[in-house]
């Protein structure tokens, strides 16, 4: 059933009230200080019809309401795609972006998360870019003490990965540069199961290197995301909701799981649209307290990342989708230049 436009906007009152003080909003509050040009008793009648309708609860009998679920969905589907940044928000952030251009993509992620916290005072993740199956760009190999060696593997999706080989004999650096240049020259943008292919009618040094490298790209193409950049979490977790909550070691203990973005962000996307999960449209109970905001970035059909917002469901959503939405953005432009 539609809302009339005077319970459309006391519904709204209630949420933007509530997202600011964190505590229930009465009828006379909403009355007296917003310009409704109704009386009391009006809001109070139009507050109780929500309450009936699901849209608010009250925490006590004699306690004024909050919104439900279903009132922050109903909101956000009022906002619609068009949500734009304040001119003070889409200012620091080209700005910053502007200032990192001369930097790696590692440092535009590190920048995207932390400028996007700031923004929206929660949690922000920024993953790496993900290729459906990396591929090959270049290795260096360096001498280290004894028969060790250090293999250093970049990925085209601009990845940098490293471990160390033992050699059944002491290599000179002679040697592996001699080696790599060969594996440069003979892998160059391949899969992992291209280079297996290829791996076949290798010299055992060669051979050794190559497996390392199929192992290294085999570990990143089971990942469904990039890894990930987490800032903020200390401005989540000060919020008045997580405040002797035993749900703050829930979360905790799930953030530290290598798969909690999956259990996180599901598996759907929805190319060029901001995803929005709230309350208990999440699959995890963990994240049933907390609401997601999600926004992908990337490069069609090459690589793509997630750059999200996590925090109580009493958040403005608003900043959040324009944040994210802008960020998004800005990190496709940037890593379109390096793929």
């Amino acid at each position: 059933m539609a809302l009339a436009e005077r319970q459309e906007a006391i519904l709204k009152t209630i949420i933007e009230e509530y997202v600011v003080v964190a505590n229930p909003v009465a009828s006379k509050t909403i009355a007296y200080n917003h310009d409704l040009k109704v009386s009391p008793a009006t809001v109070r009648n139009d507050v109780a019809y929500l309450e009936e309708h699901g849209y608010v609860m009250r925490p006590h009998l004699s306690a004024g309401t909050i919104p439900t679920d279903k009132a922050y969905r109903h909101y956000v589907e009022r906002l619609g795609a068009d949500v734009e940044p304040s001119p003070i928000d889409e200012h620091l952030v080209s700005k910053l972006f502007q200032e990192a251009m001369s930097a790696e993509m590692e440092q535009w992620l590190r920048i995207a998360a932390v400028l996007l916290a700031r923004l929206v005072h929660n949690l922000a993740v920024v993953t790496q870019p993900k290729a459906p199956l990396c591929r090959f760009k270049h290795l260096d190999l360096v001498a280290m003490q004894g028969f060790l060696a250090m293999l250093i593997l970049v990925l085209c999706e601009a990845k940098v990965r490293q471990t160390i080989l033992s050699f059944d004999r002491e290599v000179s650096q002679d040697e592996l540069t001699v080696l790599a240049n060969k594996l440069n020259s003979t892998y160059s943008n391949l899969t992992s199961s291209e280079i297996s292919v290829q791996r076949l009618q290798a010299r055992p040094d060669e051979k050794q290197v190559s497996e390392c490298v199929v192992d290294m790209m085999s570990t990143e193409d089971r990942l469904r995301l990039g890894r990930p950049h987490l800032e903020g979490l200390h401005l989540m977790l000060s919020q008045p909701e997580f405040t002797n909550s035993p749900r703050r070691l829930d979360l905790l203990e799930l953030l530290e799981k290598e798969d909690w973005l999956e259990t996180a962000f599901g598996l759907q996307t929805d190319k060029g649209k901001i995803r929005v999960i709230i309350g208990e449209e999440n699959s995890s109970q963990t994240f049933q307290d907390l609401s997601l905001v999600i926004g992908e970035y990337g490069v069609q059909d090459k690589a793509k990342g997630i750059v999200a917002v996590i925090g109580p469901k009493r958040m403005d959503y608003g900043r959040a989708i324009s944040s994210v939405d802008s960020l998004s953005s800005l990190l496709s432009e940037s890593m379109a230049t390096y793929i």
